[in-house]
């Protein structure tokens, strides 16, 4: 299974951007799907954005596109989320998520389970 901790995070005003960072150990990251979530107190936590294996696909919530770009890069055992025109409803703790395999549909969080701790992100207005 792997381990998963996300960096990255902080304070950002609106219009801002910030690089979100996962790092991956203990199992092999390039069979892995990987997730981005986000959660902020009182509501579920809800798919941000997830890569196929390989990074040949890429999936993102609705409220995203177009501001957020997910990458990954298999060398370093690492995925990124790009976040840029940041808004204040951007603010949450954001997670990082893995699952075996690969598929265009791991977007819901059952579908994930290896999780990092999250990062903050808090956007200013």
């Amino acid at each position: 299974q792997l381990q998963l901790v996300e960096s990255g995070g902080g304070p950002v005003p609106a219009g801002g951007s910030l690089r979100l960072s996962c790092a991956a150990s203990g199992g092999i990251f390039s069979r892995h799907t990987m997730g981005w979530f986000r959660q902020t107190p009182g509501k579920e936590r809800e798919f941000v954005s997830s890569i196929t294996a390989t990074g040949g696909s890429t999936n993102y919530a609705d409220f995203v596109k177009g501001r957020f770009t997910i990458s990954r890069d298999n060398a370093k055992n690492t995925v990124y989320l790009q976040m840029v025109s940041l808004k204040p409803e951007d603010t949450a703790v954001y997670y990082c998520a893995a699952r075996w395999g690969s598929s265009a549909y791991f977007y819901t969080t059952g579908q994930y389970p290896y999780w990092g701790q999250g990062t903050q992100v808090t956007v200013s207005s």
